[in-house]
């Protein structure tokens, strides 16, 4: 497998203090306390049970300055969740435009890509990965506008991997879009709890299933792959 870009979170710079707790700040960002709320979560601490005053303290500020940029814990964790989703969308556009210039296909660069990114110990990724079905009402909404927003994009490439194909067409490729978003992100999610040895397996098995779902949408349509 090959190099995949990194997904980009805000950068937490604290000022020196002394002791184990970060001196306070006068002056705090949205940028800082998003990557307060990432510094704290991890494989057994989620997103959404971290509490304001944590991240407050996190970022080196009084909890009541947390709202100078949020209203409250629900609208940073929808940020977050905008940001994630904004970052692998833009890393997976980038794996289809190498695909579409090399001899590789771009199934299997997506996929690999996906696989690279998930295992580079990346916060972003994990709280698309690890949270959908956690926390507040708005939270869950923001993951699934998020899936969403990858559904819309795939589906146009879908229609337009298959046009260059001879003009195909297939079956409801917005439906198609949706069965492949969702295959990946919850194979992605079970995935983090393997060892990387199994990731080769895992692109396998990935790619041959997305596979599978595109030649029965271009079956069902008449036009089947011609490879």
């Amino acid at each position: 497998m090959t190099g995949a870009p990194t997904m980009t979170s805000p950068e937490l710079h604290r000022p020196a203090g002394d002791g184990s707790q970060p001196a306070r700040k006068t002056a705090i960002s949205r940028d800082d306390l998003l990557a307060a709320a990432l510094a704290l979560i991890g494989p057994h601490r989620s997103v959404s049970t971290l509490s304001l005053r944590e991240v407050a303290r996190e970022a080196g500020i009084a909890p009541n300055s947390f709202y100078r940029q949020f209203r409250d814990m629900d609208e940073l964790t929808v940020a977050l969740t905008e940001q994630a989703g904004h970052s692998l969308r833009a890393i997976i556009g980038q794996a289809r435009q190498r695909a579409a210039s090399s001899n590789r296909g771009v199934i299997t660069q997506s996929v690999e890509t996906f696989v690279l990114q998930m295992r580079a110990d990346d916060k972003l990724m994990h709280v698309l990965l690890r949270e959908g079905t956690a926390g507040s009402d708005a939270y869950k909404q923001a993951v699934d506008r998020q899936l969403n927003y990858f559904e819309d994009e795939l589906r146009v490439d879908l229609i337009r991997l298959a046009a260059a194909d001879g003009n195909a067409v297939m079956l409801e490729p917005g439906l198609a879009a949706k069965a492949i978003t969702r295959l990946i992100f919850a194979m992605g999610s079970t995935a983090l709890d393997l060892p990387p040895e199994k990731d080769r397996e895992l692109i396998k098995q990935m790619s041959h299933m997305i596979r599978m779902i595109v030649t029965g949408a271009r079956t069902l349509a008449g036009h089947p792959p011609r490879n």
